[in-house]
């Protein structure tokens, strides 16, 4: 392995992230896309489908019930047949079923297909988590992980105006023009997955496009570091199962995909009230401001974290679930379009740029089929926030008699994963620690 003023593996690091995070987030683009595009097709589709409310709301969440279920068998998988198979098979397969979405015409049907999106896409997440630790050391793994996160912002800033331009797209070719924006928006998916398992190598050792010594360092780093975390870590599957960190992060990661999804299925609509138009491009530009804010945060907070210790990453996480819950609460107080829009703004860049810093506290303490099964197993029922969110936020709503109420709801949701954060010094992660970057360490 190379001495640490070795300028081969900081090379090495900077090639992947070249290489490897603008493709990653880009397939998370896609995804992110096909998994929330119905919040731009929402009135159209709930009017020609015959979708209520409440069935809106049930179909909306039911994608992460087979997400959660098919998560941690999907990421064993990966790690048995390598990400370019694996890949592949997760965006075609998704694609061909958000292309189907076009076809709703019951609330049965639109409820089976959320389910099979959800079970398709099961392992794509995690398995570019856990692809991430193949491929990067710990200590460059927040800015790692805040690339690949651009993908939800991005979604959002290219995808309201792409989604807005395709439901102007209404009659054209007798077809109306939310099945336009399913229909497209779901090939697009599998283009980029055949595209995938051509461009993606499994691990460092595979990488022609990296010189011989890149290769060695980076594979030596990173199994180093592995031989490291299995000293103190869960290496068995059960055992991860039901280790008491991993559960810990899970319910964090529950409570921000709350918030997170709980804003998202809902964005368009509350924007459009703001701005007192119907869905289309108007509006989809204006939903992208949010999201172009928070990938301007995310990058800025993940270099940030990046040079604290593992430990102190807590206050920044901490600090970014707060401000997401003061925008999302500021959203709902303020009647002014524009501070409604501002406190929006706060939201995104606070839940959006908490995300990448949470995953290096999972990915620092977890190593070989521990990692698949637990980062699996973490977003997996983190991820059933996204189900529990829009029927509680429409419960909530409906209880109270307020459209805001529901809102406070998913403040109080971030708020609770900002204390969660805080007492997450109780949760040691000597690996991080004993593979720290230098800088790091002098940061302590």
């Amino acid at each position: 392995m190379p001495q640490p003023n070795d300028e081969t593996l900081p090379a090495a690091v900077r090639r992947v992230m070249w290489r490897l995070m603008p493709f990653l987030f880009f397939m998370y683009v896609i995804a992110f896309l096909d998994r929330v595009n119905i919040g731009f097709a929402k009135e159209e589709f709930q009017a020609h489908a015959g979708i209520s409310e409440a069935a809106y709301a049930l179909g909306a969440g039911l994608f992460f019930i087979g997400y959660a279920l098919f998560e941690v068998p999907s990421n064993l998988i990966m790690q048995r047949v390598g990400a370019r198979w694996w890949m592949c098979r997760i965006m075609v397969t998704w694609g061909l079923i958000s292309a189907a979405m076009a076809l709703v015409d019951s609330e049965g049907v639109f409820y089976l297909l959320r389910f099979l999106l959800g079970v398709a896409e099961a392992g794509f997440f995690p398995g570019v988590i856990l692809f991430i630790t193949h491929w990067v050391p710990h200590a460059y793994r927040a800015r790692c992980n805040a690339l690949f996160y651009l993908g939800i912002p991005l979604a959002s800033v290219l995808g309201g105006p792409l989604s807005g331009l395709l439901l102007e797209l209404d009659g054209t070719a007798g077809i109306l023009g939310w099945q336009w924006m399913f229909a497209v928006e779901g090939l697009i998916a599998c283009v980029v997955g055949v595209w995938a398992f051509f461009y993606l190598d499994n691990k460092p050792a595979d990488a022609r496009w990296l010189s011989q010594p890149q290769r060695d360092a980076l594979q030596s780093a990173v199994d180093l570091e592995a031989e490291r975390k299995r000293e103190h870590s869960p290496h068995r599957l059960l055992t991860s199962l039901v280790d008491p960190r991993v559960l810990y992060f899970s319910l964090v990661y529950f409570l921000i995909q709350c918030a997170v999804y709980g804003m998202t299925f809902y964005l368009p609509t509350q924007v459009s009230a703001a701005v007192g138009s119907k869905v289309g491009l108007a509006v989809g530009l204006v939903t992208a401001i949010p999201w172009t804010v928070a990938l301007l945060a995310n990058l800025a907070v993940s270099s940030g974290a990046d040079r604290v210790s593992q430990q102190r990453k807590r206050f920044v996480a901490a600090a970014c679930a707060c401000a997401g819950s003061v925008g999302i609460a500021a959203s709902a107080y303020f009647s002014s379009p524009v501070l409604a829009i501002c406190g929006l703004a706060v939201a995104a860049a606070g839940y959006i740029s908490v995300q990448p810093v949470f995953w290096t506290f999972p990915a620092a303490y977890l190593t070989g089929t521990a990692a698949a099964a637990g980062i699996g197993l973490i977003n997996s029922l983190g991820n059933l926030g996204g189900f529990v969110a829009p029927v509680a936020k429409n419960w909530v709503e409906e209880t109270f008699s307020s459209d805001s109420a529901g809102l406070y709801m998913l403040s109080a949701c971030g708020l609770a994963a900002a204390a969660l954060f805080l007492l997450s010094s109780r949760l040691p992660t000597p690996a991080a620690r004993s593979t720290a970057h230098p800088a790091t360490e002098e940061a302590r």
